[in-house]
């Protein structure tokens, strides 16, 4: 919380962005470390120490830029995936029961343990090659889950299910 990191739904874990509150012109540069956000509209989440950088502390939220800095190396091709969030729960049997009905239904389908308080159970759903493969699943998700996005997940390690 108390460094200069954010969460991004696909961006490279290590990459460094800049980030410009489009309301006051200010800057913080930050290091992709988690994924996130996991709300609709959202583009980036930012710690603590990033956002009272940019004076977001008191209104939570704000229009942003992100301007890319630098970014690690690029993976093989045929290493980098992108799945889509279907719901995460704090309960890891009623994670499972949908996970276990996405596997059913789209044949991918696996849990992801998110640490924290409370630990959350992601189910993430394909196995996409690019970003806009997953977009085309997304919109056939769209009448199985009401939140669902786009995230890349060639770093995100299963812990239960694959």
């Amino acid at each position: 919380m108390e460094t200069l990191v954010a969460a991004h739904r696909t961006l490279p874990f290590g990459t460094r962005v800049r980030v410009v509150n489009i309301e006051n012109g200010k800057t913080v540069d930050v290091r992709i470390i988690d994924r996130g956000p996991f709300v609709g509209g959202r583009i980036i989440d930012l710690s603590h120490a990033a956002a009272e950088k940019i004076d977001l502390i008191g209104p939570g939220v704000a229009k942003v830029r992100l301007d890319i800095i630098s970014a690690p190396p690029p993976m093989p091709e045929a290493a980098a995936f992108y799945a889509v969030q279907v719901g995460a729960f704090a309960d890891q049997e009623r994670a499972e029961h949908v996970r276990q009905a996405m596997q059913e239904q789209y044949g991918n389908a696996r849990l992801v343990l998110r640490q924290g308080n409370p630990p959350l159970w992601r189910v993430l759903v394909g196995r996409e090659p690019s970003e806009p493969a997953a977009e085309e699943l997304e919109q056939k998700l769209g009448g199985e889950a009401d939140h669902c996005f786009i995230v890349r997940a060639d770093d995100v390690t299963p812990k239960v299910s694959q």
